[in-house]
C-alpha cells in the first residue's frame, strides 16, 4: 500500500500534463470543432426563447410530468411531430473560459487524487512501471474516456462526439497512466 501522501506529486503533476493534453486537442488540432451545430433560424428561435426569460437549467421538451402523462396520446402525438430534445441554458453573458478551464483542472485533479487512491491501495512501492501503467491507466480512462457514453445514451448526443471524447480519454488515461508509472515510489 502507497499513502496518498506520497503520490501529490503524480496526481498534480498527471492533472498539468492531460490540461495541456487537452488543450491543444481542442484548440490546435480542433478535432472538436464539428461537435456542436448552429440551429437554423438562429436570431429567431433565441428571440423567441428571450420573450420567455428562460431561467438557467437544463430542459426537455416535449415535457411530460410523469410516466402516465408520457403515455398520453396527446404527449405521444407531440413526440410523433417533434422536435424531441434537450435544452441547457446557460447564465447570459460572454462564455468565461476561465472559469471552464479552471473547473476542467479540477476535474482533473479528482481524477489523479482518485486514480491514486486506487493504484495506492492496490500497488506496493516498488511495483513495476506496466503493473502500475495498467492500474492507473484503467481508473483514469473510465473517468476520462466513459464519462461521455451516457451523454448519447440519455441525451442524445452523436455517437460520433461520444467516440471522439472517448478517444480523448483514453489519451489522457495513457498521460495519467505513464506519470503515474513513472513517478511510483520505488
Amino acid at each position: 500500500m502507497v499513502p496518498l501522501t506520497e503520490l501529490w506529486l503524480p496526481i498534480v503533476l498527471s492533472a498539468v500534463i492531460v490540461f495541456i493534453a487537452s488543450s491543444i486537442i481542442h484548440m490546435v488540432l480542433l478535432i472538436h470543432k464539428s461537435d456542436y451545430k448552429r440551429l437554423p433560424n438562429e436570431e429567431k428561435l433565441l428571440e423567441a426563447m428571450r420573450s420567455e426569460t428562460l431561467p438557467t437549467g437544463l430542459y426537455h421538451f416535449p415535457h411530460a410530468a410523469s410516466m402516465k402523462e408520457c403515455g398520453s396520446p396527446e404527449m405521444v402525438e407531440k413526440f410523433k411531430k417533434g422536435p424531441v430534445g434537450l435544452l441547457t441554458v446557460m447564465p447570459s453573458g460572454a462564455p468565461t473560459m476561465g472559469k471552464f478551464l479552471g473547473l476542467w483542472f479540477v476535474y482533473c485533479l479528482l481524477v489523479g487524487f482518485f486514480t491514486a487512491y486506487l493504484a495506492g491501495r492496490t500497488l506496493a512501492p516498488g511495483t513495476h512501471y506496466l503493473a502500475v501503467f495498467r492500474v492507473a491507466g484503467t481508473a483514469a480512462f473510465m473517468s476520462y474516456g466513459l464519462a461521455s457514453f451516457v451523454d448519447s445514451v440519455w441525451k442524445g448526443q452523436p455517437w460520433s462526439n461520444t467516440i471522439k471524447h472517448m478517444i480523448d480519454g483514453l489519451i489522457y488515461g495513457l498521460l495519467t497512466a505513464g506519470t503515474f508509472g513513472w513517478l511510483w515510489p520505488r
